[in-house]
Formats: C-alpha cells, sequence, structure tokens
C-alpha cells in the first residue's frame, strides 16, 4: 500500500469539518516556513442533541486538522510517488507538507487537551499528533519509502480510535 493511498484514507474516513485554520508555529526556521497552505472547506455536521460539549469542541477542531494535513500530505505523496526528494515538485509539497504537520500536531495536541474530554477520546489525539511530529521529522530529514508508510499507518489507526470515540460522545472527527 503506498502513502497516497494510506492517506486517502485518512481522506476517507474524515467525516467533516471546518478549515483549517492553525497558528503558524514561532520556533521554525526561516527556509522552513512556507506560505500559509490555502484552507480546506468542507460543509459540517451537526452533532446529535444529547453530545458531550468537550466532544464536539474537540472532535470538530480534530476533524479540521485531519482535512487539512491529509490534503497537504496526500500532495507530497503523489509528487513524491515515483521520484525523490531532489525533484523541484516534491521539494515544494515537502515543505508545504511539513508545515501542515508541524501545525497539525500541534493544533491535535491543543485538542485533546479540552478541558473535560473522555480520554478514549483525548489519547488516541494524543498518539496521532506524535506521529504528526515524526512524520514531520521524517520528511524534513528526507526519509523515503517504508518509515513513512508505517507512521502513515500509526496515524490512521489513532485517526479511527478518535472518530470512533466521538461517534459514541454523539459527534464526528
Amino acid at each position: 500500500m503506498t502513502i497516497h493511498s494510506k492517506l486517502a484514507g485518512i481522506a476517507a474516513m474524515v467525516g467533516a469539518g471546518v478549515s483549517l485554520t492553525l497558528a503558524p508555529c514561532a520556533w521554525a526556521d526561516e527556509e522552513d516556513v512556507a506560505p500559509a497552505p490555502p484552507p480546506v472547506q468542507v460543509v459540517g455536521v451537526d452533532p446529535a442533541e444529547n453530545a458531550d460539549p468537550a466532544a464536539v469542541a474537540a472532535c470538530g477542531a480534530f476533524a479540521s486538522i485531519l482535512d487539512g494535513s491529509s490534503y497537504y500530505f496526500g500532495e507530497f505523496a503523489d509528487s513524491f510517488e515515483g521520484s525523490n526528494y531532489n525533484d523541484p515538485a516534491v521539494q515544494s509539497s515537502n515543505q508545504l507538507g511539513r508545515q501542515a504537520m508541524r501545525e497539525s500536531a500541534g493544533a491535535a495536541m491543543s485538542a485533546a487537551n479540552t478541558p473535560g474530554l473522555s480520554p478514549d477520546i483525548a489519547e488516541p489525539m494524543r498518539s496521532w499528533s506524535v506521529g504528526a511530529t515524526a512524520m514531520w521529522a521524517k520528511m524534513g530529514l528526507r526519509i523515503p519509502g517504508e518509515s513513512l508508510n508505517t507512521t502513515a499507518t500509526g496515524m490512521n489507526d489513532n485517526a479511527t480510535k478518535v472518530q470512533q470515540g466521538c461517534a459514541a460522545a454523539g459527534t464526528h472527527a
């Protein structure tokens, strides 16, 4: 299974969300900072009447995070497939993909720390955040192939757990 097909799994699992609007990290090197990616627009889905408010907030944020990160990582994976890091198209998509992963990791950790959020949702969100940080580092170090696939698989597994927890709480991610 390729990086792209695994990431397509993330995108397919995402129910809906709003645009990716995350603050840039101040610790990035100047040469690592790409222009801000345009937001991904997705129509939202209303939560159930009895949905847990903490879950609604955290799961809604996580849905946006998945939408944006899967889009920009997917762009990278598409350009990388059959190519290498020396290709200018791969370099460009790698830069945007890394930026999205870095910002998504921080936003997912923030969502996981929503007061009152069930551990069934918070813990896999935190694990997803750690995976996004690992993906960001691997892309920055230009690590190819199976290592990226393994990280993407772990992120997909954690996204599924978050989505299951969100559904049990009456909302979506």
